[in-house]
């Protein structure tokens, strides 16, 4: 790690963020109140961001708290004050820039999915064990690990609240593109997106299930589909639902995503990933049961989990409500007083502050390029399933490239 002292500010990490759309803002405010809310052993300073246009990127970096600006992501490279980049570009572009930033010996830390394809996913995370064994450090973004009560629910797992693991069931319900006349955005590209609501919020119930139970799944069976074939496009879009004589074009990713899983220590998994849920906004609900209990999450309330002890007696059995804000829970000991709730930023600034403590002390982060493959390698199974006509499918873990990557 390169650290820079200024007299004023103590040590400082040099931080490059590439791209500045959703992502883009969420991560920046995560970037500029780590170090505020945590005790860090350096700050991170915000010292560029990278976009495609010159006022956009000129405006976001204004908004946003970027020192500088530029549209050229290899000039970011060169910048002997950027320690770390930050990848919040579409999933196309994931592995040329994390592959020459590591290359280039910065750390780096980019969005979910990892990639668009198991291919681009292995090479990168080629790339990351190189660059470890040189001290440069990598991780990928699920932000929603960094959620209070799901860590807290990762360590009722571990500590065996809930016994043998039998089910795991989740969903992730949105309602965003329901309209028919909402246009053409790049996630509804299959060469930009890499996948629809598989990989865009599949991606995070994949890595959660696996996250919270230690299992990882081996085989998938699932089915994908698109309910809205043809969207206007963009620039020829009005906003008005219904006009007519628009230039529209295909949409060649899913709109929702259902499959079944099992794991490597035999527990059965469900699954749903919808983007036409309506009246869903995100809806992200999991749920773990075991032969001792279960435990249940879900995002619209997200400083609650509701665990089920069937070890007690049955007069008293009944799902528990627990308030995860108290300071020995995770993470909110650094926020408010108990019962004054956290909200979705918080896990990116949660994520920050573990990236930054990892990369001043030298210990990989996680979740690391290798648990992203992971989830890259399910996601192309259920695709593959689906293809197949609802197949159960393996989840390879043997990759393409020629050398054998982390199990």
């Amino acid at each position: 790690m390169s650290v820079h002292e200024t007299a004023e500010q103590g040590p400082t990490l040099g931080v490059a963020m590439i791209g500045y759309a959703f992502m883009g803002a969420a991560h920046s405010q995560a970037w500029r109140n780590a170090h505020r809310f945590f005790d860090l052993p350096v700050r991170p300073a915000m010292n560029v961001v990278c976009g495609r246009s010159d006022s956009a990127t000129r405006d976001a970096a204004e908004r946003l708290g970027w020192s500088a600006w530029t549209t050229d992501w290899r000039e970011v490279l060169e910048r002997d004050d950027v320690d770390v980049v930050d990848v919040c570009t579409p999933g196309d572009t994931h592995a040329e820039i994390a592959i020459a930033a590591l290359e280039a010996g910065k750390h780096v830390l980019c969005e979910k999915p990892l990639a668009n394809t198991v291919v681009e996913a292995e090479e990168m995370t080629l790339a990351a064990e190189k660059a470890r064994a040189a001290g440069v450090l990598s991780a990928v973004g699920f932000n929603y690990r960094r959620t209070p009560a799901l860590a807290y629910a990762r360590t009722l797992v571990e500590r065996g609240a809930v016994g043998t693991v039998r089910h795991i069931r989740a969903h992730y319900l949105q309602d965003w593109i329901v309209d028919p006349e909402f246009p053409l955005v790049w996630r509804l590209r299959k060469e930009t997106a890499g996948s629809g609501a598989l990989g865009d919020i599949g991606a995070h119930i994949i890595d959660l299930s696996q996250f919270l139970t230690g299992h990882r799944l081996t085989e998938v069976v699932g089915h994908l589909t698109t309910f809205v074939d043809r969207r206007p496009l963009p620039e020829s879009s009005s906003g008005l639902s219904g006009s007519a004589g628009r230039e529209t074009g295909e949409v060649t990713v899913d709109d929702a995503a259902v499959f079944f899983g099992r794991t490597d220590q035999g527990a059965l998994a469900t699954f749903e990933a919808t983007r036409f849920a309506t009246g869903r906004k995100n809806g992200m609900r999991v749920e773990v049961n075991g032969s001792a209990g279960s435990i249940a999450f879900d995002f619209e309330s997200m400083n609650e989990l509701h665990v089920y002890d069937a070890t007690g007696p049955a007069a008293d059995a009944g799902f528990r409500r627990i308030y995860v804000t108290e300071p020995d829970h995770p993470y909110t000991g650094s926020w408010w007083p108990p019962g004054h709730g956290l909200g979705y930023e918080h896990t990116f600034v949660h994520e920050i502050a573990d990236f930054v403590r990892d990369v001043a002390a030298g210990t990989p982060p996680t979740p690391s390029f290798a648990d992203g493959l992971q989830v890259q390698r399910v996601l192309d199974a259920v695709e593959r399933s689906s293809a197949a006509g609802a197949t159960w499918t393996p989840v390879d873990d043997h990759p393409a490239t020629t050398e054998r990557l982390p199990s």
